[in-house]
């Protein structure tokens, strides 16, 4: 597994995820993105991922919706997500994380047969240009995010992964541990966001490591599936700004970093010593 986090696209960015000691980024090319513009600037952001060594571990747009009230594909959200599909082949990214809404007019099997011709449009478009695609596990403009809707969409669409973050599943009062044992073998991506519970709800974003997910079970349980992507570290706290904030990143990567064995370990010289 690689550590990262998600981060801009400038080279000042990359120069930042550089000092942090980590491997790779994430973009978030969200709704409020033009996908042209980024999809123009693909082969500057492939020479500034070349030239720090900072690789491209995923990119993903969050916040739109992908079908209208009646289930049909919008036009121009299909051609944002091939645009950026287009961006993550160009930069070398391996993979592409997207959502389905739910179409307000259809009933909940409905809903899962137009995600699966979206997603499908999406794996034909993909198709030999090196780009994984995974939805999200959240539910900002995106409905399969849990069990229910993997069952149908993913079980229809074996080259289709998952996006996790087990912050979702614990919003939803959910079994985050249970969701990857049972999933993990889908996951293409993982935030490392944590979340604190506080009386049974999530009171803080914190950094992980000053949170109540078990990380040490939810890396068990990704070397279990042989996960061997992306850890990209998602700060998110409306607590934790400034000065603090940063220091709130360098704790997340001090904490994660243990967790993660290195590619090159060698097992007649101790991790720890005496």
């Amino acid at each position: 597994m690689k550590l990262g986090m998600i981060c801009g696209w400038s080279a000042e960015d990359f120069e930042y995820v550089k000092r942090k000691g980590l491997e790779c980024v994430e973009f978030c090319v969200n709704h409020n993105y033009d996908a042209d513009a980024f999809l123009a600037e693909a082969p500057q952001i492939r020479a500034r991922s070349e030239a720090t060594g900072i690789a491209v571990g995923s990119i993903g747009r969050w916040g739109m919706d992908r079908l209208d009230e009646n289930g049909e594909i919008l036009p121009a959200a299909l051609h944002a997500d091939q645009a950026l599909i287009d961006a993550a082949s160009i930069i070398g990214c391996p993979v592409f994380n997207f959502g389905v809404n739910a179409a307000e007019k259809l009933s909940f099997e409905e809903n899962c047969a137009a995600a699966i011709r979206y997603a499908q449009a999406l794996l034909d478009y993909a198709e030999g240009k090196g780009v994984k695609l995974a939805t999200y596990n959240c539910d900002w403009s995106n409905f399969v995010y849990n069990d229910a809707a993997w069952s149908v969409v993913h079980k229809a669409l074996p080259a289709l992964g998952i996006k996790y973050d087990a912050s979702h599943c614990i919003g939803r009062k959910g079994d985050y541990l249970k969701e990857l044992r049972d999933w993990g073998d889908r996951v293409y991506h993982v935030h490392v966001k944590g979340v604190l519970v506080i009386d049974g709800e999530p009171y803080d974003d914190a950094p992980a490591g000053l949170d109540s997910i078990n990380w040490g079970g939810l890396l068990d349980v990704l070397y279990t599936k042989d996960y061997d992507g992306m850890l990209s570290i998602e700060p998110h706290s409306h607590f934790w700004g400034g000065v603090r904030g940063q220091w709130g990143v360098d704790f997340t990567i001090g904490f994660i970093r243990p967790f993660l064995m290195p590619a090159d370990y060698d097992e007649s010289k101790p991790i720890f010593m005496p």
